[in-house]
């Protein structure tokens, strides 16, 4: 007030009333964020990094925002260790982008232990400023195996329920497929690599269906696999919030989304990723476990 214009425009100039961090703690906290933290604990918290170097949580967080750290954060990966992944990859690559003429792709798996669970009492159904609820606590009605096979050209879906996960139940998946499939085409099936589809019996049933060729990824490796995206999206929206009262209710509910799949949402599969860049990150992983190891 007393300094007029020039007064004002000093103060709007002058630095601010929080200092910022030194370079020096902001370094001290990016290096133990890469550490172990103190103590038993698998990974570092706010609260704990906040007490170990005198910070407030508030500054912490900024801090790991700034660096793009978030050390609760976890994802699953696992390296495939397959001497012929690369082999493996672009043949079953190859088929997804180039099918053979007058042949039919199909990306067949089983998704097992499918558990019947009915909750102990009924949800709260949806309304404003609540979700939907379950209870915590279920009961187990038993358990169905789904053995599914993708058609790659048209995104429909063969399949069935059974009981056990076996070559006898594999081959009977096998002989339902060769049933719908019109004859005169070849079919080439993408498997994993499950004893079950190389058991001695499934062997001999491939030698006396001469126009069957498998396929099989390489082993840990079960994203190459097209069917999977479909246990995926059966699992979000159909199984992971169910409640089956019975077995027989659960491969009821199981066939109508096969159905309606089917009837409405199947597309063509299209592979869009390049084997090269998938090679590449496999290598680069193999050299972060090597120089850690």
């Amino acid at each position: 007030m007393h300094e007029g214009v020039d007064g004002l425009l000093r103060d709007k100039n002058r630095p601010p009333g929080t200092p910022p961090v030194e370079a020096e703690r902001v370094a001290q906290v990016v290096r133990l964020t890469h550490e172990p933290p103190v103590g038993e604990a698998t990974h570092w918290t706010g609260a704990a990094m906040a007490k170990v170097t005198g910070m407030a949580i508030s500054t912490v967080q900024k801090i790991w925002k700034t660096h793009g750290l978030a050390p609760h954060r976890w994802r699953q990966f696992k390296l495939s260790n397959d001497p012929a992944f690369v082999e493996k990859l672009h043949d079953v690559v190859g088929l997804y982008i180039d099918p053979p003429v007058h042949a039919v792709v199909l990306s067949v798996n089983e998704k097992s232990q499918i558990q019947a669970l009915d909750r102990t009492q009924p949800g709260l159904p949806l309304k404003k400023g609540r979700g939907q609820t379950m209870t915590h606590d279920y009961k187990r009605n038993g358990t169905t195996t789904l053995f599914a096979a993708l058609n790659i050209l048209d995104g429909t879906v063969i399949g069935q329920n059974m009981q056990r996960h076996r070559d006898q139940e594999s081959i009977r998946f096998l002989n339902k497929i060769e049933s719908s499939v019109p004859a005169g085409k070849a079919v080439h099936a993408v498997l994993d690599n499950y004893a079950t589809h190389k058991h001695p019996k499934v062997r001999a049933w491939l030698v006396r269906h001469p126009r069957w060729t498998f396929h099989f990824i390489p082993t840990s490796s079960s994203w190459l696999n097209a069917v999977e995206g479909f246990f995926a999206k059966l699992t979000r929206r159909r199984l992971k919030h169910g409640v089956f009262h019975s077995l027989v209710d659960l491969q009821a509910a199981i066939n109508r989304s096969l159905a309606e799949h089917n009837k409405e949402e199947a597309k063509p599969f299209i592979w869009r990723a390049d084997p090269d860049e998938i090679i590449a990150s496999r290598n680069r992983g193999f050299q972060t476990l090597d120089s850690i190891h």
